[in-house]
């Protein structure tokens, strides 16, 4: 049944199945390869990587994710860390279209600093490894375009890996891995645990820039080497192996930043988690406690998280749920938060979730009611149709 939850105004989401994973202690995330002592790194100053590739917020070009660099600027600066922003070209950097009101969001565009930087990005070929102690590769789809074709780039991250720097690159960021080599020829994530924007969440929420793609980052990835390891829809999932530090997807942005610092051996300032990781770690956590307790949290603390995340989160699992445990897992987060989102999208999504579980009763009971006000809805009546065919 294809629903669609464009109403909500929210992220599209990708579509592997939901797990509990606890978001990254920055210290233990993955933790250090005992085939090296972790350096004292040269400098503290960042090196923050974005694509220059977007145009028109994205609709005709993407660019890159404003919500991970807002994040980043965030947490590296607040942590007493230097940044320079860069991209291939230098200049001018666009963002993909992105929610202004959004609380790192709109304290990036009151920052004159960094809006500066992101007007007048320094140009890759224009920059010196021995500048920097880690450098930070900033995801969105527009990555998949201009930074593997980047030499400048793939020298500096090789470099400053060599002089005992940390890497780090989340989302579609690590395409600004895959073509960087060391000394000895190897590319630097051979045999290295990695992770990114898979490609079933590709496949999923891609359509539109992936047949442009040089290819599918996860399947590069493992093509050149990499340990390829990866968490479940949205989950702030974050891989470290020694001074290689990769983060999933937008929701592991700060924790993969935090790692990246932590990897430079440099304790962390204290922050409180921004609303959509709170509400990210709600989900992963209402999976593993009891549902009544969960719902009672969730009834208090409500206004502290995104319930739409929630159930959006519910909804897409749904999508691509292949076993009933899936199944049950989806119709949990959706029936946590149905009685805070009155759109029918939800109550069809139990509905369907029921269904497949065998509980055909309770879907024909809610399909009905959704039908009783919505009655030109076309995914209702297919899906009545599925519960209730006709009689022969």
């Amino acid at each position: 049944m294809g629903l669609s939850f464009a109403f909500l105004g929210l992220i599209t989401l990708a579509g592997a199945a939901l797990r509990p994973v606890p978001l990254a202690n920055p210290a233990q995330a993955g933790t250090a390869s005992p085939r090296a002592v972790m350096p004292q790194p040269a400098t503290g100053h960042v090196l923050v990587v974005v694509s220059g590739a977007g145009r028109d917020s994205g609709r005709t070009r993407p660019g890159f994710e404003m919500d991970e660099f807002s994040q980043a600027w965030h947490i590296l600066t607040a942590n007493g860390l230097r940044v320079t922003v860069a991209s291939p070209a230098g200049g001018a950097a666009q963002p993909d279209a992105f929610k202004a009101s959004q609380d790192y969001n709109a304290r990036l565009l009151a920052d004159t600093a960094a809006m500066r930087q992101l007007r007048n990005t320094q140009r890759t070929a224009g920059l010196r490894a021995e500048d920097y102690g880690a450098v930070f590769i900033v995801g969105g789809k527009g990555a998949m375009f201009d930074l593997p074709a980047d030499t400048a780039l793939a020298r500096l991250v090789s470099q400053i890996h060599e002089r005992g720097g940390v890497v780090g690159a989340v989302c579609h960021g690590p395409a600004g891995l895959v073509n960087v080599r060391l000394r000895n020829g190897k590319p630097l994530v051979a045999g290295r645990r990695v992770t990114g924007f898979t490609d079933e969440e590709e496949i999923v929420f891609g359509k539109k820039w992936r047949s442009e793609y040089p290819w599918l980052l996860e399947t590069q990835l493992r093509s050149v080497g990499a340990t390829w390891e990866e968490a479940g829809l949205m989950m702030p999932h974050v891989v470290r192996d020694d001074r290689l530090v990769t983060g999933q997807n937008p929701y592991a942005t700060a924790a993969t930043v935090e790692t990246l610092i932590a990897a430079m051996g440099r304790p962390l300032v204290a922050r409180t988690p921004w609303r959509d990781e709170r509400s990210v770690r709600f989900a992963a956590d209402a999976l593993t406690r009891d549902p009544l307790v969960v719902r009672r949290q969730l009834a208090k603390e409500r206004s502290e998280l995104e319930v739409e995340m929630i159930g959006l989160l519910g909804y897409y699992q749904l999508q691509a749920a292949t076993d009933s445990t899936r199944v049950r897992e989806a119709l949990a987060l959706l029936e946590l938060a149905a009685p805070y989102m009155p759109q029918p999208e939800v109550s069809l999504g139990m509905a369907d979730a029921y269904r497949r579980l065998g509980r055909v009763r309770e879907a024909t009971v809610l399909a009905r009611h959704v039908a009783s006000q919505h009655p030109d809805r076309a995914d209702v009546k297919t899906l009545l149709a599925q519960l209730e065919p006709p009689a022969r």
